[in-house]
């Protein structure tokens, strides 16, 4: 099990730590609903160093992303990150990751933590371009600094101007006394804020300042568990629950994404499938009458019968509601369809919603 720079700051603070994705993780420190409350309506920190960096060089970077990647990052410039996700050739998806344009021969990947090998094989086997490809996965920390107050909180520690900064773009400067830091605003909670990679050995000197410059604002440490209840409420996907290599971005709503502009991995499958129709779509949906629906539990029509299954769920600490994502048959998947989801054997009724959940 791998421990991040930070882990022992966790530990300190008391932290409920669990194995994720390999690594030694904070789930939560005082309790979910109290840290999702935190971020919603203050700043709160995640420590999510266990996530994948590559940095693809040379001139043909761009080309090897729009390879392998759905959406088109040739609209990208300097400073600005994209949303974006790798298809498998087999019409699912290998990861969803972000790509940072540095400058035209210089693009940095962001990927999640259980796929970095997975992703970086695939990217690899893909790279008959001479992109010149590292893996910074082990050398980078990340602090994910989210909610509304983040800007006048951590404005103190840098002259970037933090406020003005729009979403999906990022800037390098000094922040909290160390150089040459990527400040991004971006984040997957839905309630603003950045996140700001540092190499490994300056990790525990910009924790400190953070929670130093953030203190008048209430900041607190905030756990995994946290993040997923904050994401869900914004309906984000989560690679392993409602993104997979069984699942299309077509499928998964990601169609916004996957832009037929240019070619790419799986581009004639996906532009067939667009133009067939799908049979199942992933929609979001509340429960009506109650219970927490709960990841593979069964969805059902009126009559009982199956027509998908959850992908994630849970009792939204903003909303006081119980929520979910999940997979169902394309006839079931119109607003306010009538759903039911099984919970101790018994349908529990539901119904589709649109996305997000949470409006602030």
């Amino acid at each position: 099990m791998k421990n991040t720079a930070l882990s022992h700051k966790h530990s300190e603070l008391g932290a409920k730590m669990v194995p994720f994705a390999g690594y030694n993780m904070p789930v939560q420190y005082e309790g979910v609903n109290a840290e999702h409350d935190t971020v919603r309506n203050g700043v709160g920190v995640f420590d999510v160093s266990h996530m994948g960096e590559f940095l693809l060089k040379g001139p043909n970077a761009l080309a090897l992303i729009q390879k392998v990647c759905t959406n088109d990052a040739a609209v990208l410039f300097d400073g600005k990150a994209q949303y974006s996700c790798m298809p498998n050739g087999k019409g699912g998806i290998v990861d969803d990751l972000i790509i940072y344009r540095i400058d035209a021969e210089t693009y940095f990947i962001v990927v999640n933590a259980s796929n970095i090998e997975k992703d970086w094989n695939w990217i690899a086997s893909h790279n008959d371009l001479g992109v010149e490809m590292e893996n910074l996965s082990d050398a980078y920390s990340l602090l994910a600094i989210q909610g509304p107050k983040a800007a006048e909180a951590m404005q103190s520690l840098t002259a970037i101007d933090l406020s003005n900064m729009t979403y999906y773009t990022f800037q390098y400067g000094t922040f909290a006394g160390i150089e040459n830091v990527m400040v991004s605003a971006t984040g997957y909670t839905g309630s603003g804020g950045f996140e700001v990679y540092v190499k490994n050995e300056d990790a525990e000197k910009l924790w400190d300042a953070v929670f130093h410059a953030g203190a008048n604002w209430g900041i607190k440490p905030i756990g995994l568990a946290a993040r997923d209840t904050l994401r869900l409420e914004m309906g984000f996907c989560l690679y392993g629950n409602d993104i997979d290599d069984s699942t299309s971005p077509l499928e998964a709503g990601l169609g916004w994404i996957t832009k037929f502009t240019k070619d790419f991995t799986d581009s004639e499958f996906l532009k067939d499938q667009k133009e067939a129709g799908v049979t199942r779509k992933l929609v979001a949906f509340e429960m009506v009458d109650r219970g927490i629906p709960r990841h593979d539990y069964p969805i059902l029509d009126a009559s009982g019968a199956v027509i998908g299954k959850v992908t994630s769920g849970t009792m939204s600490p903003s909303m006081k509601i119980a929520i979910g994502l999940g997979y169902v048959h394309t006839s079931h998947s119109a607003l306010d369809s009538e759903i039911f989801i099984e919970i101790r054997e018994k349908g529990i009724k539901a119904k589709v919603v649109k996305l997000p959940f949470y409006k602030a």
